[in-house]
């Protein structure tokens, strides 16, 4: 082999290395993406089940509250959107209600939770479930309480096994998820 055939082959092998290592780090870059999207819907998956658990949790609050005052029962039904409306008498520590008076005030508690101004950063609610909308309905002691919300991904829930307030409560919500809880109260 001459010296000239020896030159020439190792610079066709120099760049043939090089052609090696930018592969190499396609593949790399390729592999990153992958694990991104990964991460990406792992949050989303996340989100979505806090926002469920929320929802869980919400519609066994109220419950729990109707429980303490069973004389008001009936007055507990209704639809609750948006920012709860103030109340004229608040029910805390020692202060003494009469059942009227707690209902609103418990209604008033719960939809601020429900809509997050009880949790805020500044002026901006961080707490609660993403464009809330709740829905109670009582049938002497039968108790359902309806929470829909927005979620992140567009879904199309089949309502027609329903006859129920799932079925109307917060239909108009883009990306609606539904959390919906039965119940007797003795």
């Amino acid at each position: 082999m001459t010296k000239f055939e020896r030159l020439t082959h190792n610079r066709i092998q120099r760049g043939f290395s090089l052609i090696e290592v930018l592969v190499a780090l396609v593949i790399l870059v390729i592999g990153l993406i992958g694990i991104f999207n990964l991460h990406i819907v792992a949050k989303r998956g996340s989100f979505e089940s806090f926002q469920q658990t929320q929802a869980s949790y919400y519609a066994n609050d109220i419950i729990n509250r109707m429980k303490l005052n069973r004389t008001q029962l009936d007055s507990y039904a209704g639809e609750y959107t948006g920012a709860p409306s103030s109340v004229a008498k608040v029910c805390e520590n020692t202060t003494l209600c009469n059942p009227t008076e707690l209902k609103l005030w418990d209604i008033f508690e719960w939809q601020s939770s429900l809509t997050g101004e009880s949790e805020t950063v500044g002026t901006q609610n961080v707490g609660g479930l993403d464009s809330p909308t709740a829905c109670i309905e009582v049938n002497n002691r039968d108790v359902l309480v309806v929470i829909t919300w927005r979620g992140i991904r567009e879904t199309n829930i089949d309502t027609s096994a329903v006859a129920d307030a799932a079925d109307t409560c917060g239909a108009d919500t883009k990306n609606r998820r539904i959390f919906s809880l039965k119940t007797v109260i003795i």
